[in-house]
C-alpha cells in the first residue's frame, strides 16, 4: 500500500530556492562586477520590490486596499533626515529608529481609519497620507515645501569614498528585499498567517472559526507601515534629498507599486518579483518616450487585467501547478513504502 505524505515542498520549490541563493551571491557581489548606474538601478527594483510585497501583504492577503502607503515611506524619509541633522544619529540607526516610530504613529491611524470599509478606506489612507505631506511641507527646519539634502558630514559617515557609499547603499536595498520577503513568506507559514489567509477567503468563515479579524487587520498594519517606513529611509539615503512632495508620492509609491502587484499577481509571494520585474523592464524600454510610457503601463495594465485578472503568475500557476514558495499543502503518495 502506498503512504500518502503531506508536505508544503515540490520539486520546483526546491529547485527555485537553490537557484535564489545563488542568484543573492551573485547579487552580492555586484558592487565588484557592475557599474555605478547599474548599482544604483538594482537597488532601485530591491526596494520596489519590497515595497510591492508588503503592499500585497496587507492588500492581497489581509484586504487592506490602502492607496495611501507613500505616507510611511515619506515619514520613513523625514525621520532619517531629522534624526541625522538634529539628533547626530547614525544614518542606518536613524532608519530603524524611524521604523520603530511608523509602528507606534500607526496604531492610532488603524484605529481611526479601520472604520472605513471598501473605497472609503482606500480614500481614507489616502487623506492620511496628504495630512502627512501638508505637516512636514510646513517644517521650515527641514526645508519646508522645498525640502533639504543631507550634510556632507552625514553622508560620509556612511563612508568617506563615494565606491564605498554606493556599494553600502546597494548592499543595504538588496538587504532589505530578502528580510522583507523572507518576513512575508515566514509569517505566512505561522498560524497567523493561515488565519490571515482564511480572513482573505471570506471573513464571515474566518470570524466563525474564532478568527479575531481586526487584531490580526491591525497587526498586518503595524508591521507593514513599520517596514514600510524603513525601505522609505532607504530610498530617501539613496536620494540624498527629500521634499514633501517627492516624500508623498501618491504617483511614486502606491500607483506603480500597485500596478506592480496587480499585473504580477495579488496574493501570491511570486506575482510582486515578477511585476517588478516587468515594470522596470518596461520602464527601461520606454522611458524616452515621455507620455507614451504612461500610456503603455496603463495599456498592460488592463490587458493583463482583461485576460489574466489572477496576474502573470497566476496565470503561470494555474497552468503548470507552480509554486516556488511553498505556503500550500500537498498530498504526495510515497511509492517506496512497501507497508500493508
Amino acid at each position: 500500500m502506498n503512504a500518502r505524505i503531506v508536505t508544503r515542498a515540490t520539486r520546483a520549490s526546491r529547485v527555485a530556492m537553490i537557484i535564489g541563493l545563488l542568484a543573492l551571491i551573485v547579487l552580492a557581489a555586484a558592487p565588484w562586477w557592475a557599474g555605478r548606474a547599474d548599482l544604483r538601478l538594482m537597488g532601485e527594483i530591491f526596494l520596489y520590490l519590497s515595497l510591492a510585497c508588503l503592499w500585497n501583504l496587507m492588500a492581497g492577503y489581509a484586504g487592506l486596499v490602502s492607496v495611501g502607503q507613500q505616507a510611511f515611506v515619506g515619514f520613513g524619509g523625514y525621520m532619517l533626515f531629522a534624526l541625522t541633522i538634529f539628533g547626530g544619529v547614525h544614518p542606518i540607526v536613524a532608519i530603524l529608529i524611524g521604523g520603530l516610530l511608523a509602528a507606534v504613529l500607526s496604531v492610532p491611524i488603524a484605529i481611526l481609519i479601520f472604520r472605513l470599509r471598501g473605497a472609503y478606506f482606500a480614500i481614507g489612507t489616502w487623506v492620511v497620507a496628504e495630512v502627512f505631506r501638508l505637516s512636514f511641507a510646513q517644517a521650515s527646519a527641514l526645508g519646508g515645501g522645498s525640502g533639504s539634502s543631507l550634510p556632507v558630514g552625514v553622508v560620509k559617515s556612511l563612508s568617506e569614498s563615494r565606491s564605498g557609499r554606493e556599494a553600502l547603499s546597494y548592499w543595504l536595498a538588496l538587504g532589505a528585499a530578502v528580510v522583507v520577503i523572507g518576513a512575508v513568506y515566514a509569517f505566512l507559514r505561522t498560524r497567523r498567517g493561515l488565519a490571515l489567509t482564511a480572513i482573505r477567503d471570506s471573513e464571515i468563515a474566518a470570524s466563525g472559526l474564532g478568527i479575531d479579524i481586526w487584531r490580526t487587520k491591525l497587526e498586518v498594519y503595524v508591521v507593514t507601515s513599520a517596514f514600510t517606513a524603513i525601505v522609505g529611509g532607504l530610498i530617501f539615503l539613496q536620494k540624498l534629498r527629500i521634499s514633501p512632495d517627492a516624500a508623498f508620492s501618491v504617483n511614486d509609491w502606491t500607483a506603480f507599486v500597485i500596478f506592480i502587484v496587480v499585473i504580477g499577481g495579488i496574493g501570491t509571494l511570486e506575482g510582486p518579483i515578477i511585476g517588478t520585474l516587468l515594470f522596470f523592464a518596461l520602464r527601461e524600454t520606454l522611458a524616452d518616450y515621455g507620455t507614451i510610457y504612461l500610456i503603455a503601463l496603463g495599456a498592460v495594465a488592463i490587458v493583463v487585467m482583461l485576460k489574466a485578472p489572477k496576474g502573470v503568475w497566476g496565470l503561470i500557476r494555474d497552468r503548470y501547478d507552480l509554486e516556488l514558495f511553498p505556503l500550500s499543502y500537498r498530498v504526495r503518495v510515497d511509492s517506496n513504502d512497501k507497508g500493508a
